[in-house]
């Protein structure tokens, strides 16, 4: 649509009239000159005058931090205006036109399994019975996929990947916009999941499609059961996640990082590399060090976290 449509379908009065031609949604980091971006949050003002975008949801306030090249579309309510505008980029939910699906070499799929359309499935693979591969899905060559896991559309996986019964991959991040009334509006995630080679995942994990561009998975992660990974989280190689492991949106997991059972983080930050975090540990802000030991919650090195728990126990006795 042109951006004089966009503008009208939100209702934003603009003293611009354009046709420039808009093609999607996307952060102000990433935004092209035919893509919209927004900006609420003053933590972000750094990212607004570096912006591509053609034009940038924004309150008056934060409007003259606005690029020359980009057009100021002034709201009270950004981010909710962005919630609405989701809707108008997302996909079909299920294709009915399309290319039938291309099966690889030597790739065995049991009865009972759904492949959509523009999907591509690769050599030596197996799909075993239940399993729903919807539209546009690339699967590559020597990768098992056990009983009803569902891989959702435009999720990519790659070569010798195994995962493991029930596990859902591209579900909707948890993305909501709210209304002055409080009613919730939904934020149509219109990314994917890209996932790597050698990669396993464990029985019943989730992990959610990014809001814009992808949730990565990197190269020999191994995930355990019961795992969550929200929307636009990025995993580099090699990261380990044992049971119960939540990481909230946009957390970033350098190399070779492994979090302990039921140890979680907030969202929008980064773990270096080779960081261990102890089981039940909360991660409530970047760690920037790499090859430490943390523990607990506030999170705390592990060596001071053993001290403290036997200071306690002194007390206790």
């Amino acid at each position: 649509m042109t951006l004089q449509e966009f503008i009208n379908y939100l209702n934003i009065e603009s003293q611009h009239t354009s046709d420039i031609e808009i093609t999607g949604l996307n952060t102000l980091q990433d935004a092209t000159s035919s893509q919209i971006s927004f900006l609420e949050n003053k933590k972000y003002t750094h990212e607004l005058e570096k912006t591509n975008a053609g034009a940038v949801l924004v309150t008056q306030e934060l409007a003259h931090l606005v690029p020359k090249n980009c057009i100021a579309l002034i709201t009270p309510e950004p981010y909710l205006k962005l919630a609405y505008a989701s809707k108008l980029f997302a996909p079909n939910v299920v294709e009915t036109e399309g290319k039938e699906p291309e099966i690889g070499e030597n790739t065995t799929i049991m009865p009972h399994v759904y492949v959509g359309k523009d999907s591509v499935i690769g050599k030596n693979c197996t799909i075993m019975s239940g399993a729903y591969i919807a539209d546009n899905v690339h699967i590559g060559d020597n990768t098992l996929i056990y009983p009803n896991v569902t891989v959702y559309r435009d999720c990519t996986i790659g070569n010798d990947c195994i995962i493991h019964a029930g596990t859902v991959i591209g579900s909707d991040g948890f993305g909501f916009a709210h209304t002055k009334e409080g009613k919730y509006i939904k934020i149509y995630q219109n990314g994917n999941v890209v996932i790597g080679n050698d990669v396993e995942l464990g029985s019943n994990t989730s992990i959610d499609r990014a809001a814009f561009n992808s949730t990565i998975i990197g190269n020999g992660v191994r995930i355990d059961n019961l795992v969550h990974i929200a929307h636009n989280c990025i995993l580099k190689d090699g990261c380990i996640l044992t049971g119960q492991v939540g990481l909230s949106g946009s957390t970033t997991l350098h190399e070779y990082v492994i979090m302990g059972g039921q140890s979680a983080t907030a969202g929008h930050l980064e773990i270096a590399p080779f960081t261990t975090i102890a089981a039940r540990g909360g991660v409530t802000k970047t760690i920037s060090e790499p090859k430490k030991q943390w523990a607990g919650f506030p999170l705390m090195e592990h060596r001071v976290w053993l001290k403290l728990q036997g200071r306690i126990a002194k007390l206790l006795k």
